[in-house]
This record gives structure tokens, C-alpha cells and sequence, in this order.
């Protein structure tokens, strides 16, 4: 593929009221077997960001950037962990909330996802009371509407799934 571009003046510019723009070509090489037009594959090709997405929120998010001990088999059961609590993170979004949009040439995912760091800090870092009334386990949160609408919308929604 080649594109026009404008190529960017690296010069210093010293008292220069005008400086034209200067044009070039970009050039990008994909080697494929998929059988589309060459403005569809690029497209395809251009679509990995959401693919890049999930790998950085895997390492920003689920430590995966992190060796964890000194042995292999402790790193790996480590590594599952994460990516089974990344995985139950978009499993629960995907079965509690409708798709987002349809398929796209970029191939986007269909839902619009919100990474674990949002999730962690809505749900899991509140401030609450673990108590026993009545003999029976209960967690007291402080009285905000959206808090508890948020936590009870994953039970409602996978008991309607189930």
C-alpha cells in the first residue's frame, strides 16, 4: 500500500514565517492469504488496536508484566489466574450488558468493554462492614443508589441467563 503523506521538517526553524509542507509517500507491506480487496485487508490489518488493547490491559491490569516467584510452575498458575479473571470479567459484562454494535470491518469487539481497574474500583475497593444479624453473613455498604445498582445487576442478569 502506498499513501501521500506530509513529511515532518526535523530542521530547527529559525525566523521562518512560512514553511511549506513537504509530501512524500508511506508505504505499508501486509502479507496475507485472505481473500479481500486491498482496502478491506488493510482496514482488517488496521483493527488489531483492540487485540493490543486486551494484551495491555492483561499487563497494566493483571499484573501479566510480573514474574511472580522463581519457578515455573508457580508463574504459570499465576498467568492462569489472571487471564481466567480477565476472561470472567468480559464473561460477566458480556452476559449482563446487550451488544454494543454490530461487526465492523476492523473486526472491534462487540461490546464495549470497561477494563478490571474500573470494575476493581466501582466494586471491590468500597468501603463496608462484614456482620452476622440473625446468625446470617452480610455486607453493609454505605447507601448510594448506584453502588448497589451496579452490584445487583450481575446476580438479576445471570439469573435471567441461567
Amino acid at each position: 500500500m502506498r499513501q501521500k503523506s506530509k513529511i515532518i521538517n526535523k530542521e530547527p526553524i529559525q525566523m521562518d514565517l512560512f514553511v511549506p509542507h513537504k509530501y512524500g509517500f508511506e508505504f505499508k507491506v501486509i502479507v496475507t492469504n485472505k481473500g479481500s480487496s486491498a482496502k478491506k485487508v488493510l482496514l482488517y490489518h488496521n483493527g488489531r488496536g483492540s487485540q493490543e488493547s486486551v494484551v495491555g490491559e492483561l499487563k497494566s491490569q493483571s499484573q501479566m508484566g510480573y514474574i511472580a516467584v522463581r519457578h515455573l510452575y508457580g508463574n504459570q498458575l499465576y498467568m492462569i489466574a489472571a487471564i481466567l479473571a480477565h476472561n470472567l470479567n468480559r464473561e460477566l459484562q458480556m452476559v449482563t450488558t446487550p451488544a454494543a454494535r454490530g461487526t465492523t470491518v476492523k473486526r472491534a469487539p462487540l461490546w464495549r468493554f470497561v477494563e478490571l481497574a474500573t470494575v476493581r474500583h466501582r466494586l471491590i475497593r468500597r468501603a463496608g462492614r462484614l456482620s452476622r444479624p440473625s446468625g446470617r453473613l452480610t455486607l453493609t455498604l454505605g447507601a448510594n443508589e448506584a453502588v448497589k445498582n451496579e452490584l445487583l445487576r450481575f446476580p438479576q442478569a445471570l439469573d435471567k441467563a441461567a
